[in-house]
């Protein structure tokens, strides 16, 4: 079909749409442009603002430091594309290559990416999730909204979930010198994403800064008085919270919702891709011009057993965007892989959190230094005998070294003699993370599955 360099000059000119005016949607098109791309670009993105920075939204904006509409990402260079913007894909016809958008255009392609990201979760009652004074934080709107609210001095402040975004807010609160209660059904914060060892320093740190924490609670209803105010929340151990002001942190929903009925291989879990950031279809075969990155995407590691890796870390989107971009360029001997080991960051109550790899997949932890009484050390989590997560509360500067152990999987226990360790035969603990099948607000790197279409099904060979 193609000959004589035409092939390379499609794939550098031709039509590229881009659906999510995001971070990962921002990046890929730089990229693009970076390589060499001159044919047409489209962003479509359903907020009305460009590409926006996400994790001050739930830290300097929340403490009044910076403006919600100051957030805008840097550009590294003109992106020359047409913005749709304020308008949503709502379908995706793969067999005519064509987007279609809420105000019932669409949008034809040659090659397409998908980085449409998560969205709060709601709270689940519709009428309580109206009362005003009840908040989620995901968007730029949302960001800005509560930090008026929050300006205004509110008495008492509930945040439903201690996840890592609960538990900025919850710190912004307190750095503000509101009062505010955490209710987490979980035993600890953070536990789904690092475990009840690691956790329960999470619940030290919230109870010495003045936050009044109970776990192991669910809130059942949200009270407003006659003016639709919120006003008190229920919770399951029969307890009442008065309060003013509630932010539901529930974890995120992958946006997705758009594409059922496309053919495509996407779902709550989000959109199964190759390594190369290929989206599969629902039979599980591989699409060569549709390719996703960011939040919404899943794919396999080589690190972590080629299981399909779900990731709402920041670093993840802008690498995968990368990697994406370039391979909607290349031939398919160019294309690369996108096997880095995640990272992810938090900042709450005084302490820098950082991890690498997936200490949500661990089964055991040792503090290879520091301690867990000062708060300030390193947890390892060990998977089948090998290193597989790190986690630092102030102390990130060893991280790369933990890194390189996940990255040529060097047995769990660590085999060396660090220079703070202990020498009181310390040896690992359970890392104690909750049942998976009791939600909660849950990690932010999920494994999930193998089958894009996550289904299960045994091949006996006839011969």
């Amino acid at each position: 079909m193609f000959g004589d360099g035409s092939l390379e000059r499609f794939k550098r000119e031709g039509r590229i749409v881009v659906v999510g005016a995001s971070l990962a949607g921002l990046r890929a098109a730089e990229t693009l442009r970076e390589k060499g791309f001159t044919g047409s670009l489209t962003m479509i993105g359903d907020e009305p603002h460009e590409p926006y920075d996400r994790p001050p939204l739930s830290k300097q904006v929340l403490l009044g430091r910076a403006a919600a509409d100051r957030t805008a990402l840097p550009r590294r260079r003109s992106v020359d594309a047409t913005w749709r913007l304020g308008v949503a894909a709502t379908g995706l016809d793969m067999a005519a290559r064509r987007v279609r958008l809420a105000d019932g255009d669409e949008v034809p392609y040659d090659r397409l990416l998908i980085a449409t990201g998560v969205r709060a979760r709601p709270w689940p009652r519709e009428a309580e999730a109206e009362l005003d004074g009840v908040f989620v934080l995901r968007t730029r709107d949302d960001g800005a909204a509560l930090a008026r609210r929050l300006a205004e001095g509110p008495e008492r402040v509930l945040v439903i979930g201690a996840g890592f975004t609960g538990s900025e807010i919850a710190s912004a609160c307190r750095e503000r010198g509101l009062a505010v209660t955490v209710a987490e059904r979980g035993s600890a914060p953070l536990v789904g994403a690092l475990g009840g060892v690691v956790g329960s320093v999470a619940a030290e740190l919230q109870r010495e800064h003045g936050v009044d924490l109970r776990c192991g609670v669910m809130v059942t209803a949200l009270e407003g008085d006659a003016s639709g105010r919120v006003r008190a929340a229920q919770l399951s151990d029969g307890s009442t919270v008065e309060t003013d002001v509630v932010i539901v942190s529930l974890g995120a929903r992958r946006n997705t919702d758009w594409l059922a009925g496309s053919g495509l291989g996407a779902g709550p879990r989000g959109i199964a891709c190759d390594a190369g950031c290929r989206a599969f279809d629902f039979r599980g075969i591989v699409t060569d011009d549709i390719y996703a990155a960011g939040d919404v995407a899943r794919c396999p590691h080589p690190l972590f057993g080629y299981q399909f890796l779900s990731l709402e870390h920041w670093g993840n989107a802008v690498s995968q965007a990368d990697i994406a971009a370039h391979n909607m360029l290349s031939e398919s001997t160019d294309r690369l892989p996108h096997m880095e080991v995640p990272a992810f960051w938090s900042s709450q109550f005084g302490v820098n959190i950082k991890s690498v790899g997936v200490p949500s997949l661990g089964t055991e932890l040792l503090v290879t230094q520091g301690s867990l009484e000062d708060h300030r050390f390193v947890a390892v989590y060990g998977y089948q005998g090998r290193v597989i997560g790190a986690v630092a509360f102030d102390h990130a500067r060893w991280l790369p070294f933990y890194q390189e152990l996940i990255e040529r999987t060097a047995p769990f226990p660590p085999q060396f003699p660090t220079v703070d360790r202990r020498s009181d035969g310390q040896r690992p603990v359970a890392a104690d993370f909750p049942d998976p099948s009791v939600p909660t607000h849950g990690p932010t790197v999920t494994l999930s599955g193998y089958s894009p279409a996550d289904r299960r099904m045994t091949f006996t060979p006839a011969h």
